[in-house]
């Protein structure tokens, strides 16, 4: 990396701020398919003109926006992606504004190792919570596709998707296996937000709910498969050798787990992005982190599981698989 380069990283974040903001501020989507001037953008949203102005002429430069006349329109990726009309709306780029604040504090979390403002999501805030779980959706439903293609599901008739948000995990093993039974697990706060992306999707009656948090409650029992997706990065060590332990318990004869997640390294340096997720846990979740190979295998033997496997995915996610053996 020469200097033009690394400068041109340090200061990346004025072009992730100038979106946001725009994004926080419905402005692309209270223009939609029209256009109009500054005046109007800013009278309408209650924004100070000359300081909207000079947002609206750095997302044109962004190439977000395009002007013609003094009058801003947007253009087709902004209008797709940007405003609410679209059915391709990014709704959980809120959760990125989220982590804007969090993410402030990275200096003084590293000098003290004390999260700032640490909440857990089930004393999160509505607006957070939904902001949350619109993310995870939209991300979810891209990425699962080929993720839950990398699955064996022979003999696989009842699925556990332990902390399964939106149910985008769900939905698509259904689609792979529409005979399969598939519920989520998720706190007494996501499950309702739930329910209502899963209807949203035309899924209704088909996948079943648990209400319960997995730190504190038993999971459901009778189960062939049970999945974890971008969970275990939320929790401490010890807590997810004590949930991989309960999955173990919840599990059907010959049943398996899945791990989806960050799957580190030993040095904890690879891959790339979860060395940098792994900072996001550190400023905005108690004892979250990106776990290694050795660290989830670890616990899968813990708790009896045997036949462990890693599968790697896109952007060095991986699966970690375990079974456990009918004893005879």
């Amino acid at each position: 990396m020469n200097s033009n380069e690394l400068r041109e990283t340090v200061v990346a974040f004025q072009k992730s701020r100038i979106i946001l903001t725009a994004y926080e501020l419905d402005i692309f989507t209270f223009i939609g398919e029209k256009k109009f001037n500054s005046e109007t953008i800013s009278k309408k949203l209650n924004l100070n003109i000359n300081a909207a102005e000079r947002l609206l002429n750095a997302l044109v430069a962004l190439k977000l926006l395009e002007k013609e006349n003094d009058n801003y329109k947007n253009t087709d990726d902004s209008l797709m992606f940007l405003s609410k009309e679209s059915p391709s709306y990014m709704a959980g780029l809120m959760h990125s504004n989220h982590l804007w604040n969090t993410w402030s504090h990275l200096t003084n979390v590293v000098r003290t190792g004390i999260v700032a403002h640490h909440a857990e999501i089930n004393e999160r805030g509505d607006e957070w919570i939904e902001a949350f779980i619109n993310a995870m959706h939209y991300r979810g439903k891209i990425q699962a596709p080929s993720q839950i293609s990398k699955i064996d599901l022979q003999n696989v008739n009842s699925l556990l998707d332990v902390g399964g948000g939106s149910g985008c995990f769900s939905m698509e093993f259904i689609n792979r296996k529409p005979e399969l039974k598939a519920a989520v697990f998720d706190l007494p706060n996501v499950v309702p937000i739930s329910k209502n992306i899963i209807e949203r999707e035309g899924y209704s009656g088909k996948i079943e709910h648990y209400s319960g948090n997995y730190t504190t409650d038993e999971l459901p029992q009778g189960f062939d498969l049970i999945f974890l997706s971008a969970i275990i990065h939320s929790n401490s060590y010890e807590i997810n050798e004590n949930l991989v332990s309960k999955c173990y318990n919840s599990l059907n004869e010959n049943g398996k787990i899945v791990i989806q997640d960050w799957i580190m390294n030993n040095d904890k340096t690879e891959p790339a992005h979860g060395a940098i997720f792994s900072i996001n846990m550190l400023v905005g979740v108690e004892g979250g982190d990106c776990y290694s190979e050795k660290e989830v295998s670890s616990w899968m033997k813990k708790a009896g599981f045997s036949d462990i496997s890693k599968v790697t995915l896109d952007r060095g996610l991986g699966q970690m698989i375990g079974v456990k053996k009918s004893i005879i």
